[in-house]
């Protein structure tokens, strides 16, 4: 299911690259989140870990290299040296099956088990399926369903961009979706968050940062400074690309005070990822006025469970008040007749460095349905933060 390891999302290569300049001794954990309660079959649990033991042939091939170098040219020689030298190592990866439940959690040091969640999440869910084996839509229906939803956006003027490689239906359906929108004459598909098929299909490769980024700076520090310690630090490693802040670790109106005009300036925008996102537009576009920032010239990454007709109605908002953009992910290669997983795998412990006391750590998103972590952690959090 994962062939190749460049099957993982370029937020997860620019985050790498950040963690082993600047924090190479950090140990974390991360969690399997089931949130739709989704029973899986006796048995599921060895399918998993067979598959996660055949990770540790997958390494950076010498063509994906000179790949690499042209498509992304921020990464350094030394961070391409030390992918080209990298191998999964599956015993980092603790698998069970607890009830009807899955249980999943990562170990390791940071820059080693950074690149785990994505393909994990993915093979989860293909397996799922695999071993479901529901009735899904024809080829042909699927082709025209993906076709239709691009043609769509493209007459709405919405660029778009696709993330879906997290709960995919299968590997085969994630490129065909890709195939099919290539294949129409217009379509205003800016890119896909997956590297490998960026290039196999000649693709920009779209990403910049994750929540963890953020939740590892409050267990450096605290939590009123980690967005601006998240933000310093992004930019020390990226000061003139991969310009999009995220907003909603401990809410967007937490974020918004460190977002001064220094930072606001030097970030190209920013990206939505939880609560209204009508609200969440004012807000930002009051924000860069306040700031003596022209909102027209920032961007704004919508990216919060999108579908294409939820994310044509944003655009609609938006139209003429700043440049929007879409990443879209489940809906664009999961929609093959089924239900999704709703699954996620977030950081749940931080030590960021030798010698200091390891924390939990906690998401306290826009959308209380999107907070993660320890309750009691995140009871703390909200205290800490007067929400």
């Amino acid at each position: 299911m994962i062939e190749t390891i460049l099957d993982n999302d370029l937020y997860k290569f620019t985050m790498q690259q950040a963690v082993y300049q600047l924090y190479p001794k950090a140990r974390v954990r991360y969690e399997l989140t089931n949130r739709g309660r989704t029973p899986f079959p006796p048995g599921f649990d060895g399918l998993i870990k067979d598959r996660v033991a055949q990770m540790a042939g997958l390494r950076l091939t010498r063509d994906e290299r000179v790949w690499l170098e042209k498509a992304c040219p921020y990464f350094t020689k030394a961070y391409l040296d030390y992918l080209a030298a990298y191998r999964y190592e599956p015993d980092q990866v603790e698998i069970c099956r607890q009830g009807h439940t899955l249980s999943v959690k990562i170990a390791g040091p940071w820059c080693r088990t950074i690149l785990w969640e994505v393909p994990l999440m993915a093979i989860i869910s293909e397996t799922f399926f695999k071993v479901a084996n529901p009735e899904i839509l024809s080829r042909q229906a699927i082709r025209e369903r993906n076709q239709t939803k691009a043609k769509m956006m493209s007459n709405a003027g919405l660029t778009f961009v696709e993330f879906g490689t997290r709960r995919r239906f299968s590997v085969a359906n994630h490129a065909h979706f890709l195939e099919d929108v290539l294949a129409l004459d217009h379509h205003r598909m800016a890119g896909t968050s997956n590297v490998h098929f960026a290039r196999n299909y000649g693709l920009a490769p779209m990403g910049t940062l994750a929540h963890e980024w953020i939740m590892f700076h409050a267990a450096l520090t605290d939590y009123a400074t980690a967005n601006a310690a998240a933000m310093d630090a992004w930019l020390k490693v990226y000061p003139d690309v991969l310009g999009i802040a995220l907003t909603d670790t401990f809410t967007t109106k937490v974020f918004l005070k460190a977002f001064n005009r220094d930072r606001a300036g030097r970030f190209s925008g920013v990206r939505h990822d939880s609560g209204d996102p009508e609200i969440f537009t004012r807000d930002i576009l009051s924000h860069y006025r306040e700031k003596g920032i022209d909102p027209a010239s920032k961007a704004i990454v919508f990216s919060d469970g999108l579908d294409v007709e939820r994310a044509m109605k944003i655009h609609r908002f938006c139209r003429g008040k700043v440049k929007d953009s879409y990443g879209i992910g489940t809906n664009l290669t999961n929609d093959v007749g089924v239900d999704p997983l709703n699954i996620v795998i977030k950081l749940s412990w931080v030590q960021p460095e030798p010698g200091m006391e390891g924390r939990p750590t906690v998401k306290l998103s826009d959308d209380p349905g999107k907070h993660t972590g320890d309750p009691g952690e995140l009871l703390h959090c909200r205290k800490s933060l007067g929400l």
